[in-house]
Parts: structure tokens; sequence; C-alpha cells
């Protein structure tokens, strides 16, 4: 993990399989790896399932499977590249109107696996009040964030390895 600014992370993840196998595994099965609770879904401890809609403007979304059910929408894809590159907005529920950051994921052949490498930016225009920040400040912040994602990206490795078993 390093980081590139107060601006944005950058996590790096090996998974055991092809780059259009971990492009497809991260789109298609979302939900079988993207970790619950209220730390990694936008719904808290609502039951909810995630999925992207596939293609240049799908939407990354969180369904909800409750009685009172819907959705929200956590980003729009911009770049569409299976097996070499995803780039969606990404938002949160105390977002603005307007108010987007970018995640960008790479998945570049490292022998038989994949490098995943994935960054997250546009963090600068949120004020350091911003209930994003959950009172962190600077580099506090940033590495709350890095670790979001190095969870993230770790469990998607998890779930690669077993699925190969």
């Amino acid at each position: 993990m390093s980081v590139e600014s107060d601006d944005g992370i950058r996590v790096t993840s090996l998974i055991e399989v092809a780059p259009s196998e971990a492009f497809r595994m991260f789109t298609e099965e979302v939900d079988a790896w993207w970790l619950h609770g209220p730390r990694f879904r936008a719904g808290g401890e609502r039951k909810s399932s995630m999925r992207f809609e596939p293609g240049l403007g799908g939407r990354l979304l969180e369904e909800y499977r409750d009685a009172e059910g819907g959705n929200f929408e956590l980003g729009r894809i911009t770049v569409w590249e299976p097996g070499r590159r995803l780039v969606f907005e990404m938002r949160g529920r105390d977002f603005g109107p307007g108010q987007w950051t970018e995640v960008e994921i790479v998945f570049s052949a490292e022998g038989a696996a994949t490098r995943v490498s994935l960054e997250h930016r546009g963090w600068a225009q949120f004020a350091q009040d911003h209930p994003v920040r959950h009172g962190l400040r600077g580099s506090a912040f940033v590495d709350m964030m890095s670790v979001f994602w190095a969870d993230l990206l770790s469990a998607q490795a998890r779930y690669a390895r077993d699925a190969k078993q």
C-alpha cells in the first residue's frame, strides 16, 4: 500500500487467477466477496447485495433485501475494459449533489496471477469536517480509506483462492 496524497490512495493485491478472471470476479461476483456491515455497505446493517451493471454507463448498486426494499447507487462506470481496467465514480450516502470520488482498478498479469491496483481519488473536494471523513483529518483519513480498500481486495483474493479449490 502506498499513499499518493491526501486526495487519493493506492492499494494493490495479488490474486491467483488470470486478469480476465479477476475482472470477471470483481464485477460479476462482487456480492460474493464485498464485505458486509456498516463499514462496507451504505445501508449499514440492512441485508443487501452488491452488483455491477456491466458496461460503460452501468451502475454499482447496493440492493436491499428487507421489507423496505430499494437500492442505493454507489457509482457509475466510466471505463469498462474487461480483463484490463475498470473506472467508476463512487459516492456515499452523505455526499451532496454532484459530489463523487473516482475509483480506478487496473488488472495486470503477473505470471499466472493478477496484480490488482486500485486508486481511489477525489477526496480533496470534501471539507475536513465532512461526515465522510468520520472525524479524521489528513493522513489519518487516507489511512482509513487505504485499510477499507485493502480489506476488500484481500477479501476478493481469498474468494478467488477458495473458488479455485
